[in-house]
């Protein structure tokens, strides 16, 4: 076989392989992930990271072996107070990504079952229901940060 063929050869079973797997790729990617952390007897801290949806979806539920509760929540200022709410769903735009952040949409781990200490990691699955109606589950290893640091993030804590 000469050279160039199998250059060409190579290339080609390349390009194949690459198109044959690209619908297994993920849809929703989730970057930078973490949790505060938080002290003895806490039971709730929030999960903050940025999700993107490449064809767009919603992120409908989420679930933590952390946490008896996990819920996806809002916060907004309402005048001058700040209010916290659980909303069945956050829309998840296609290509755009969503920050989930102090202050703002999180994910609201509920009734710990221990102290999350900063070093430690906390598994969190989310699920995104995409435009098609399928659904897409996604496990975060999300980093826990110190309480003081995370804290001067927000000025508004939980």
């Amino acid at each position: 076989m000469k050279p160039t063929l199998r250059v060409a050869l190579v290339l080609g079973l390349t390009a194949g392989l690459a198109a044959a797997t690209g619908s297994a790729f993920a849809q929703t990617t989730v970057k930078d992930p973490w949790v505060r952390g938080t002290v003895a007897q806490q039971k709730a801290t929030g999960m903050f990271a940025q999700i993107t949806s490449t064809a767009g979806g919603k992120l409908v539920s989420a679930s933590s072996p952390v946490a008896g509760v996990v819920e996806i929540h809002e916060m907004t200022m309402e005048g001058s107070v700040m209010k916290m709410r659980a909303i069945p769903g956050l829309d998840l735009p296609a290509g755009k990504a969503v920050d989930l952040k102090p202050g703002g949409y999180h994910v609201m781990l509920m009734d710990l079952k221990q102290q999350l200490k900063a070093g430690e990691t906390v598994t969190v699955s989310l699920v995104v229901q995409g435009k098609d109606g399928k659904s897409e589950t996604i496990e975060v290893k999300a980093p826990v940060k110190p309480l003081a640091t995370a804290a001067t993030s927000n000025p508004h804590k939980h």
